[in-house]
């Protein structure tokens, strides 16, 4: 009876460590794959993100139901046997800092204050990149009222272009300093032509293209979505059939339909180091 005890005590230890063992490995196979997303966003994010802004999918949001960029990941991932998984966060949140989130903001919270963990709530790269493989991040159209006066310094919230390039210099050095984790940036939110002056709409415009074939260098972690060359296809202003009306300069339901998938496709072009290969508009 000993003997039989002691064998079938033996056989149960194989068989659990076993089981463990492959559960072990599994698993890390499996963190091996496994990439994190962060999408920063407000309003016109949050219309990409969703795959429009009409009634039902608005209703499907506040019920809490999966965006369309998050059906879009489950589905690759079941295609391509792969585990990427994607987060959403309003950044920076209305309260404490306040609904701005214009090249001053990241570099306020990023890189002047970028010492914390936190800066008035808001994570920062010392908080957010140990999480996230990618993060990406953008501006709402206001990004597009280019200010023409005003002193010129990384520390000016002003919108003026030469602030601008001054702060995006200071975040392209902070984000180099996190060479684990890969940036995703959208080009600037366009408006539409009833809701922008030509000077600023001009200069906005000069702003994406030295952002794209500048600022942008291959070979390193960060990355570009030209979501303005969509918005505009090469022009000043949100194209009217892209708009959600005349004087509202947020996507319409079918350009946020259209685009959705390809800012998940160039999404995952960054995530499988594809970024400096792949079209900058997701196409």
């Amino acid at each position: 009876m000993k003997k039989e005890l002691k064998i079938f005590f033996s056989i149960l230890f194989i068989m659990v460590t076993t089981s463990n063992c492959q559960n072990s490995n599994s698993g890390d196979r499996k963190d091996q794959n496994r990439q994190k997303v962060i999408f920063l966003h407000h309003s016109t994010g949050k219309t990409v993100w969703q795959g429009g802004n009409n009634f039902v999918t608005k209703v499907k949001g506040k019920l809490g139901m999966k965006s369309t960029v998050e059906r879009w990941f489950n589905r690759y991932n079941k295609d391509n046997q792969t585990f990427y998984e994607i987060d959403d966060l309003e950044f920076p949140k209305k309260q404490p800092y306040g609904w701005k989130n214009y090249p001053f903001d990241y570099y306020n919270i990023w890189v002047k204050n970028g010492n914390q963990d936190f800066y008035m709530e808001e994570p920062t790269l010392k908080t957010l990149t140990p999480e996230y493989n990618l993060i990406v991040l953008k501006h709402c159209f206001p990004v597009s009222r280019i200010v023409f006066d005003g002193d010129v310094s990384v520390d000016e919230e002003r919108k003026r272009l030469e602030n601008y390039k001054l702060q995006y210099g200071a975040l392209k050095a902070e984000m180099l300093n996190y060479p684990d984790t890969k940036f995703l940036l959208w080009t600037p939110s366009a408006l539409t032509k009833e809701n922008s002056a030509p000077e600023a709409a001009e200069a906005a415009t000069l702003f994406s293209k030295w952002v794209v074939e500048e600022w942008d260098q291959p070979g390193d972690n960060i990355f570009i979505w030209d979501f303005r060359w969509l918005e505009t296809e090469g022009g000043n202003y949100l194209l009217p059939q892209n708009a959600a009306g005349p004087k509202d300069s947020h996507p319409s339901h079918a350009f946020a339909n259209r685009i959705s998938p390809l800012f998940c496709k160039r999404m995952v072009d960054v995530l499988e180091d594809r970024g400096d290969q792949g079209n900058i508009t997701g196409e």
